[in-house]
């Protein structure tokens, strides 16, 4: 559905490390620089970004947006999210767990990373024995 994800940052190598850490327990490479000076890290088809706003402003948080990264187990996730933590990163909400939605229970962990963008780990327990 998405072709690629971009958030902002006011510090670029410091969200490098970040994203290099958290997106490296999911099994992503390090980011790549490009001619442009952003960070990419492609996956299947699509790309997760890491710029500098392009307008100049200091970049800010999605007040109510939340990017989520789909995790193949509940370790998995609590990998994501002590990686995450270890770089500078907030957890927020609950601590990492299983919740009961409407699709079914989940094991997620949410935080914000070093520039306040929302993100969440999730494992669905739905298909699990």
């Amino acid at each position: 559905m998405f072709s690629h994800v971009v958030v902002g940052t006011n510090d670029l190598e410091r969200a490098k490390r970040f994203y290099d850490a958290v997106l490296g327990t999911l099994g992503h490479g390090k980011g790549q620089l490009r001619a442009k000076g952003d960070y990419v890290y492609p996956s299947d088809g699509a790309s997760f970004i890491v710029t500098r706003p392009i307008d100049g402003q200091p970049a800010s948080r999605a007040n109510g947006g939340t990017i989520g990264f789909v995790c193949q187990s509940s370790d998995q996730v609590d990998l994501w999210h002590a990686a995450g933590i270890a770089q500078g990163g907030t957890s927020v909400e609950d601590p990492p767990g299983v919740r009961n939605t409407e699709a079914g229970p989940l094991y997620l962990a949410y935080m914000r990373d070093p520039d306040g963008n929302k993100l969440c780990a999730l494992h669905s327990l739905a298909d699990c024995p």
